[in-house]
């Protein structure tokens, strides 16, 4: 499976995404013929290669003819992708980009996200940018993307609204859930179209994900500061098969006195409000008491839910958390004919693409109880299926 891997160590934009997917392959003819079924008119785009701390990028540019910025609701953002002849795909992602910056921004102005009129990222170069990554994404035949933990700057930027600061509002909104730092740069690093781009289409955050490396590119920002590559690459590769990478959310948390009963009715609740998984660890803590390290592995989304349950739930004071990328095979639930009738069990495909069975405890014990049965005898003839039977 083709994959994509975005190093941001300069933070990103939609200037510098495009210019990366470019600079990677994506041929400028098709992307300019793809963007001209957008009903807009009065702009042209074009790029250069350019250098950035002597490294090679791609540049580019969206030139409007008129300075005036068009004052865009979402509605209308709306009717224009979908009257263009691209994919259904670009479309359906990239209205619900501006859907969930409309969202951003209505909750920021207090009123409803159909009223909202987009200043900037309504103009004509930010639906270029959206658009354009949207469909970059699908020319390339990129399945998954994946982008490093994002830099940020500080100070203040000019908007329709004045100074604003650094990230600006509707960044830090956007980015919720995800890793960021602080880049120590006194400029923006992260736009709101480049967020809105990463975390829209990213299966994970974090590290480079196992790729076999098949393609480099780089985007290049519009400044040029010296000593610093501005500079947005794009590593594209091929995924291990039978692997898929994403990013979970780790809570941890350190109790020495819960009792056994609380302890368990804890993991019931969390279980209950979207955890993966949930392990307790015995541990020593301070002044050598007997302890349990609770740990908790979550989608970046259920994150804040979860910490308010550990915290209802138990006696903890404070939790850490960090987000992590994993690696997982691929699985499904496939139904099999066994001697005792059809079975649930779980399919494992390796990253050799062998595929493997597991024993799915429940439907083993149901079948045991009913056919008077060892459960042992169960798993054993599930744990041994595999290709020979499959053929």
């Amino acid at each position: 499976m083709k994959i994509a891997y975005l190093d941001c160590f300069s933070g990103v934009s939609g200037d510098m995404f495009l210019g990366a997917l470019l600079d990677a392959g994506l041929p400028m003819e098709d992307l300019r013929c793809a963007l001209a079924t957008l009903p807009l008119g009065g702009y042209r785009i074009e790029s250069e290669t350019v250098l950035r701390s002597g490294i090679a990028g791609c540049s580019f540019k969206v030139h409007v003819e008129s300075r005036e910025h068009h004052h865009r609701n979402v509605g209308m953002i709306r009717e224009i992708i979908h009257s263009s002849e691209l994919s259904e795909w670009v479309k359906t992602r990239s209205v619900a980009m501006f859907e969930r910056l409309a969202g951003v921004e209505a909750a920021a102005h207090a009123t409803d996200p159909e009223k909202v009129h987009f200043h900037e990222v309504g103009a004509v170069d930010s639906i270029i940018d959206i658009v354009g990554g949207v469909y970059g994404i699908e020319a390339l035949g990129i399945k998954e993307l994946h982008v490093s933990a994002l830099p940020l700057g500080s100070g203040f930027v000019e908007c329709a609204h004045g100074s604003i600061p650094l990230p600006a509002p509707a960044t830090t909104a956007l980015l919720e859930g995800v890793p960021v730092y602080d880049s120590g740069q006194r400029r923006e690093m992260v736009t709101p179209t480049g967020a809105l781009l990463v975390t829209t289409m990213a299966a994970s955050f974090g590290g480079m994900p196992p790729m076999t490396v098949r393609g480099t590119g780089y985007g290049a920002g519009t400044s040029d500061p010296e000593g610093y590559p501005n500079l947005l690459r794009i590593i594209l590769g091929e995924s291990p098969a039978g692997a898929y990478t994403d990013t979970v959310a780790v809570i941890e948390t350190n109790v020495d006195d819960m009792t056994p009963e609380a302890v368990g009715f804890l993991m019931e609740r969390l279980f209950d409000a979207g955890a993966l998984d949930v392990v307790f660890c015995p541990v020593h803590m301070k002044k050598n008491r007997p302890g349990v390290r609770i740990e908790i592995i979550a989608r970046p989304g259920d994150k804040d839910t979860l910490i308010d349950v550990v915290l209802r739930e138990s006696t903890s004071l404070g939790v850490r958390f960090r987000y992590s990328a994993r690696m997982i095979l691929e699985r499904r639930q496939v139904r099999v004919e066994s001697p005792w009738g059809g079975i649930s069990v779980k399919e494992v495909i390796g990253p050799e693409g062998r595929k493997s069975y597991l024993p799915e405890f429940d439907e083993c014990k149901r079948i045991a109880l009913a056919r008077k049965i060892a459960l042992k005898e169960i798993f054993a003839w599930v744990s041994a299926l595999g290709e020979p039977w499959r053929r």
